[in-house]
């Protein structure tokens, strides 16, 4: 007889639940593990209901905004004082050949053959705006593939040296590559 009540009053359980009762409790686990993924991000909560999560978020990302502002206020002061120190002041330029001069290097070329297709070559010239770009179109004209290069500047000269190889069979005579690296140092 017990056991015919218990059956009997879990049938009228089931007659008045909700119809969206589980609906409902996902809506509640979806939001709970929201509030627990803002209270991760949230370095100083005070508490650890909702309200107070909420509120410490509040906070923290009214601190944050002012903080941005205050960055971007810095940022914009900085870009007027670049804007204002290049107009009062001038870049002294430097005279990459006085400055060579000063220090006793000269612009010189060396051409070492490594074995039938490889060269060393060693540049030193005057540092100038287009200068590299001039060196390495040569290299490319004159058929040499770059396999290793190093790229030094100091003083007012450019430093180059790199290991090339002959792309178009056979390399040209070492004095003849010398000269023509002479020329075009010159011609920078």
């Amino acid at each position: 007889m017990e056991k015919r009540k218990h059956i009997d009053s879990d049938d009228e359980d089931d007659k008045y639940k909700s119809k969206n009762l589980e609906a409902e409790r996902r809506r509640r686990k979806k939001l709970n593990d929201r509030l627990l993924e803002l209270r991760s991000l949230v370095p100083i909560i005070t508490n650890m209901n909702k309200a107070t999560i909420i509120t410490d978020a509040v906070t923290y990302i009214e601190e944050l905004q002012r903080h941005v502002k205050d960055l971007s206020d810095q940022l914009l002061e900085m870009d007027a004082n670049c804007v204002n120190e290049k107009e009062t002041t001038k870049i002294e330029e430097i005279d990459s050949a006085k400055e060579m001069k000063t220090w006793g290097i000269e612009p010189e070329v060396q051409v070492t053959s490594i074995d039938g297709t490889r060269l060393w070559i060693k540049i030193v010239y005057q540092k100038v705006k287009g200068g590299f770009t001039k060196i390495m179109e040569a290299m490319s004209v004159l058929g040499f593939e770059l396999t290793d290069i190093s790229v030094t500047t100091s003083k007012g000269a450019i430093l180059v040296t790199s290991c090339v190889e002959g792309t178009r069979g056979g390399l040209p005579d070492v004095d003849q590559i010398k000269e023509l690296l002479s020329e075009i140092i010159k011609s920078i």
